[in-house]
Parts: C-alpha cells; sequence; structure tokens
C-alpha cells in the first residue's frame, strides 16, 4: 500500500502499463547490491534509489578524491576525504528517503562475499579490477543470484546480464584475466566522465528489469541477458553481441570445478 507522497513520487512510472502498482510494489520489495560507489556505481545507485529500489547495498573500502567528481556523480566536493559509502548513504538518502541504504566500508573478498551477496536478489558490479570482477562473478554462480556487469575505458563501455538463467557467466565470455599490466586503468588510460553515467544507467535499467520480471507486459523481455552490449561514445555506436554459455565453463557449465572461492589475486597475477 502505498502513501499519497509515494503515489505521486513514482506517478510516472506506474502510469506505465508495463510497471504499474504491481510493478512499482516489486521495485519496493527488491533488494540489490552495488559493488563499487565509483563511476559505475554511481548513476546506478541514483536512479535505483530514484526508482523506488527498497533496499540497496553499497560494497566500497575507497574514501572520495578530488579527481573522482568529474565521472561519480553521486559525491560532492565537500564529500573529499569521506567513505563513499557514508556519501553514498547520506546522498540516495536525501534523493529518496523510502529507500533502505546498507553501507559495508571494506573490500570484497574470498571471505565475506557470499555472506554479503546472500542478502540481495540482484548484485551490480562496478568495480574496476580483474580480481574483484572474477570474485563478485564466482559468488553470484555459487549463490544464484543475477549479476549486472559493467566496465569501461577512455570512450568505450560494456553491459551485461550474467549468471542468470541461461546467460552465460563472466567466465564463460572471459576464461582467463589478461596477463597483469596489460589493461591500463582509468587513471593511467582515462576515461570519459559522461560514458560512466551512460554505462552505469544501462545497468540500472538491467537492474530494474531483473526486478520487475521484465518490461513487456507480458513480462518476456529479456534485456541483455545472454548478450553484451558495447558502447563507444567516440562513434557513437551501440553493438549488442549475442554470447553463448560455454557448457566446459568451471563456474556454470556442466561439471563445474569450481565449488568455492578461491585467492582472486592469485588467479589475476596480482598483489
Amino acid at each position: 500500500m502505498f502513501t499519497r507522497s509515494q503515489l505521486q513520487r513514482y506517478s510516472r512510472q506506474i502510469v506505465m502499463p508495463e510497471i504499474g502498482a504491481t510493478g512499482q510494489q516489486r521495485l519496493a520489495d527488491a533488494s540489490v547490491m552495488v559493488v563499487g560507489a565509483g563511476g559505475l556505481g554511481s548513476p546506478a545507485l541514483l536512479y535505483l534509489a530514484g526508482a523506488g529500489v527498497g533496499r540497496l547495498g553499497v560494497v566500497d573500502s575507497d574514501e572520495v578524491e578530488l579527481s573522482n567528481l568529474h565521472r561519480q556523480v553521486l559525491h560532492a566536493t565537500a564529500d573529499v576525504g569521506r567513505p563513499k559509502v557514508a556519501s553514498a548513504r547520506d546522498h540516495l538518502g536525501a534523493l529518496n528517503p523510502d529507500v533502505v541504504v546498507e553501507k559495508y566500508e571494506l573490500r570484497l573478498d574470498s571471505r565475506n562475499a557470499l555472506e554479503l551477496i546472500a542478502g540481495y536478489d540482484i548484485v551490480l558490479d562496478g568495480s574496476d579490477n580483474f580480481p574483484t570482477r572474477y570474485l563478485v562473478n564466482d559468488a553470484c554462480v555459487l549463490a544464484g543470484k543475477p549479476l549486472v556487469y559493467g566496465a569501461l575505458s577512455r570512450f568505450e563501455g560494456q553491459v551485461g546480464v550474467l549468471a542468470a538463467g541461461t546467460a552465460p557467466c563472466y567466465r564463460c565470455i572471459f576464461p582467463t584475466p589478461p596477463l597483469p599490466g596489460t589493461v591500463p586503468s582509468c587513471a593511467e588510460a582515462g576515461v570519459l566522465g559522461v560514458l560512466t553515467g551512460v554505462v552505469g544507467s544501462l545497468m540500472a535499467t538491467e537492474a530494474l528489469r531483473l526486478a520487475l520480471g521484465g518490461f513487456g507486459v507480458d513480462g518476456s523481455e529479456t534485456g541483455l541477458a545472454g548478450g553484451l552490449l558495447v558502447v563507444d561514445l567516440a562513434t557513437p555506436a551501440f553493438t549488442t553481441i549475442a554470447m553463448a554459455k560455454d557448457p566446459d565453463c568451471p563456474a556454470c557449465g556442466e561439471r563445474p570445478t569450481i565449488t568455492e572461492l578461491i585467492d582472486y589475486e592469485a588467479f589475476c597475477g596480482v598483489g
């Protein structure tokens, strides 16, 4: 049952037949964990909170830096030096007090990932390093949680829905991590600030689709499950690449060999 102010707040969504009051209640009942409150997590969290997702978990161990602010729109100049999770909770609460924001000021690792992820319906990975990406993927596969993946560099980004139903997982697409030092970080290669808004918003879109069971009136739309959307803002171009589940995948294949979380820094050859 929605209050008068809630009906007014979400009126532009409730009026849509693809969402309606039933869909809005589904969003209120949904929970999403966002790994990383940075470039991708910032727009994703803002739009998920604005849409009325009932519970958001924010995982990040970093503090806000001045160099973050050209793209990490969740934070402001006054937040420099503060933990990102504290800044995120304050700004999301100011945007929508209906939403419960749970902050985890820690680095996700093999000791805590499964326990944290188990408490949420959907996981968004906005991390910026390969050990965390493989960790989140394996944890979602083991926990049976859908994973919305995003990555970016310079003018280009990727978005996909992984580990959901017949969709491939991250290991199906990227079986082995790149050699250390071969893929430059955003600090090394740079990134167009608005790209994070485009990719992060697309990630939020896919999370809302998962929470609603599809945007079609009959719930039949599958979105990016089974596909990888490649965004190139320099051109600009949006290209969707079909991705199939690998039956030999060690995580989600027919005979999985990954039955517990491992040392992902060692796996990726870093640290």
